[in-house]
């Protein structure tokens, strides 16, 4: 099928009409504002709060817009499997994304989605993903070895931000980077700011302002260095394949598409790892027996301290994997995922029309007491294969499901086992006594004040 054919004009809906949605119980707050400020001051709060009162789909009025939230693992199936085509994830994230990632790939709808993944696709297969694991297990070694020679209390994660900005840096770029990786990564630092800041134009002095030129200096960066890419051939970084990457009719990549999906992956693999990897380690501090169980596991794989980690090391962490998943369980990294609606439909006796903005909430569902029974605590086994077995396929979504499956998941959790084990292997994590860590649940779940941890040698 040739691009022309689904480089498809922008989906259209026709906007709900006012009061449209008044026979669906909620509350839409004060006027202009609503709920917003409630959102954000607790975003688990306001929405379990609301699911006791109005049931698992209410009403509200969010950034300007009266919108709907669906809860529950049907809801989740329902929005991301999407079988029946009728939820737009361009129309969802457009407005939060759309002026710093456009056309990014969890932008992207239907057929053109579908192409673009599996153009997109050749980056995550087993050649390339051997080379990012030997970039990773280099720079996460020579990174806890810093941390190992001056151990005590830190913020860990500004520290853990850093690494996997430079992680994606090196792995996504490649080792031949030069001197302009520091303007690179700090211009995806003001990306990411902008892309959750309260002001959404880019008046002088904003957050926004800041996103925006940080985009600029994207675009000119891999717009000067993708013919460079191309004309040299090989490379395992991302970037170079994307580079050769093509399309079923054999086209290349248009460059706006690298740049597109370059800036969106790079966000994406930085962002949402800094917030999990900074829980999985803020649980192994609250847990030390836990902690101790993971570190048992890293040991008996009878690799010397600086031996690289092989994906045969990976495959036999399977109690690190589950310790990483229950503290994707308990912090989604994407708390919300919205979409529009394209066509009318119904849901649990609701009519819902065309054009209505909603949403689902992994962060509620993770914290169903009927699905995680005591939904609080850390317990990795509700990831054995017994625990999960007869759990509704989409009760945890940390990486949404459906089309927009995260493609890089398998990457996450190359990324985490790697991690943990040069992190176990050489640290002991632990917080001071009485000490909790402050968390913002949204947009990205990131402790306020940087979770101060104690590091301390094995």
């Amino acid at each position: 099928m040739s691009m022309q054919s689904v480089a498809s004009p922008a989906i259209s809906f026709t906007p709900p009409k006012r009061n449209s949605l008044t026979h669906i119980p909620g509350d839409e707050g004060w006027p202009i504002i609503g709920k917003t400020l409630h959102v954000l001051a607790d975003p688990k709060g306001q929405v379990e709060r609301a699911a006791a009162q109005y049931g698992l789909v209410y009403r509200s009025h969010l950034f300007g817009e009266t919108s709907l939230t669906l809860l529950g693992p049907e809801a989740n199936e329902l929005v991301l499997f999407d079988q029946a085509k009728l939820f737009s994830s361009t129309h969802g994230w457009g407005r939060i994304l759309g002026l710093l990632f456009p056309r990014g790939l969890m932008l992207l709808d239907f057929d053109e989605h579908r192409l673009h993944r599996r153009a997109l696709s050749v980056a995550f297969k087993a050649g390339p993903m051997k080379s990012y694991l030997g970039e990773l297990d280099t720079g996460i070694a020579a990174r806890v070895a810093q941390w190992k020679a001056k151990p005590g209390p830190m913020p860990f994660y500004p520290a853990m931000k850093q690494l996997t900005l430079d992680l994606a840096a090196t792995s996504f770029l490649g080792a031949e980077i030069g001197p302009e990786v520091d303007d690179i990564t700090r211009a995806f630092v003001d990306m990411v700011a902008a892309s959750v800041a309260v002001i959404r134009k880019p008046l002088p002095g904003t957050a926004m302002a800041r996103g925006v030129n940080g985009r600029k200096r994207i675009v000119a960066y891999f717009s000067e260095q993708i013919p460079v890419r191309r004309a040299k051939g090989g490379g395992e970084d991302l970037f170079s394949q994307l580079c050769h990457a093509t399309h079923e009719d054999g086209a290349l990549l248009s460059t706006q598409d690298i740049i597109d999906h370059m800036s969106f992956l790079m966000m994406a693999a930085h962002d949402t790892l800094t917030s999990s990897l900074t829980s999985f380690v803020g649980e192994l501090a609250a847990h030390p027996e836990w902690q101790q169980r993971l570190r048992d596991e890293v040991n008996a794989l009878g690799v010397a301290a600086d031996a690289p980690t092989s994906f045969d090391n990976l495959e036999a962490m399977p109690l690190t994997e589950m310790a990483f998943k229950e503290a994707l369980r308990l912090k989604p990294p994407v708390p919300s995922m919205p979409r529009r609606a394209v066509r009318d439909f119904t849901f649990k006796g609701y009519a819902i029309p065309a054009g209505t903005m909603l949403g689902v909430n992994p962060l509620f569902t993770h914290h169903m007491p009927d699905i995680w029974p005591d939904p609080d605590k850390f317990d990795p086994l509700r990831f054995t294969e017994e625990a999960q077995r007869g759990r509704h396929r989409f009760a945890w979504v940390p990486f949404g499901g459906g089309a927009h499956m995260c493609l890089g998941l398998h990457f996450a959790y190359m990324q985490a086992k790697c991690f943990a084990r040069h992190f176990l292997q050489n640290l002991e994590v632990s917080f001071e006594p009485g000490y909790k860590a402050d968390w913002q649940m949204w947009p990205i779940p990131k402790p306020r004040d940087g979770m101060r941890v104690t590091l301390k040698p094995v």
